[in-house]
């Protein structure tokens, strides 16, 4: 039994739905599918990512711009100026964003530029970052830590909604173990023990979880038939440029493709891919500061 007072079910039907715009929530019957590059790069990038997506069922844009590498030698992301860069994309396209924030004094820029914030698998366990989020205003993407346990996963969650925000989306993104074919270990039974667990909407990351490609597109349909609320895949206008993850994203044209081979999944498990509604969002700031 996790003692999570406030992540847990109260009742076995009860379900929270999260909303990142007004035409756009997680725990509905509908399957909410974000996607993007791993990194913001340019703005040409990002306009050639919406352009592409926008007409398709992809729901939102993701998009890096603080990036928590393994060497410090690598690129560490574009900064404020991506953040810029995504809102301009945002509102063109009328496709809210997400993207992850890494410290505390992140919060308050990425907040007026994104329409959801992201914690980073490493990030799990940042207890003040995840307090300060209880803050926040927006809804938080929580990512499973590298080695977490399911408890640790939903006490995680604990902390946000113990701080006041209750717009908490859990995402299982695989696990380390003592393989290494795949990046990870997708954990899809964590997956339906979550949706048991807690009244939290839970997504997968099939990019982070398998790492290849040509492995993303089985995994995802997986995800959606054992019960995900949705999913964030990586994808580039040229995967093998892209200058971190290149091997996991998927071509623009293979991200659409993925999409319409879902349908028939969601269908088969009495769900439905959310489709195409672009409108409903509220303007966003383009040059504010952080504190």
């Amino acid at each position: 039994m996790i003692n999570a007072k406030l992540a847990a079910k109260p009742h076995p039907h009860h379900q929270t739905t999260v909303k990142i715009s007004q035409t756009v929530a997680f725990g509905g019957k509908e399957v909410v599918i974000i996607g993007g590059p791993c990194t913001v790069e340019n703005t040409e990038q990002m306009e050639t990512v919406a352009q592409k997506l926008s007409p398709a069922s992809v729901n939102a844009l993701r998009g890096g711009v603080y990036k928590p590498r393994t060497s410090p030698y690598a690129f560490q992301g574009m900064g404020e100026e991506g953040l810029k860069i995504l809102a301009e994309v945002r509102s063109r396209y009328n496709m809210p964003v997400v993207t992850e924030v890494m410290t505390i004094s992140q919060i308050e820029v990425v907040a007026a530029h994104a329409d959801m914030l992201q914690v980073g698998s490493r990030n799990m366990q940042n207890f003040d970052l995840l307090k300060a989020l209880g803050q926040a205003g927006k809804p938080i993407l929580l990512k499973r830590g590298l080695a977490a346990t399911i408890e640790e996963f939903v006490m995680a969650a604990e902390y946000i909604l113990s701080h006041g925000n209750p717009d908490v989306v859990l995402c299982e993104r695989g696990i380390r173990s003592f393989d290494n074919y795949t990046r990870n270990v997708l954990d899809l039974g964590a997956v339906a023990a979550l949706k048991q667990i807690t009244h939290l909407p839970v997504i997968v990351d099939p990019s982070h979880a398998v790492g290849k490609r040509e492995l993303v597109a089985p995994v995802a349909r997986a995800a959606v038939a054992c019960g995900a609320d949705g999913l964030i895949i990586e994808c580039h206008p040229e995967p093998e440029k892209s200058v971190s993850d290149a091997r996991q994203a998927l071509s623009l044209e293979d991200m659409v493709d993925l999409v319409d081979s879902l349908k028939p999944v969601a269908a088969a498990v009495g769900r439905s891919i959310l489709e195409k509604v672009g409108v409903g969002l509220e303007p966003t700031p383009l040059c504010l500061s952080a504190a």
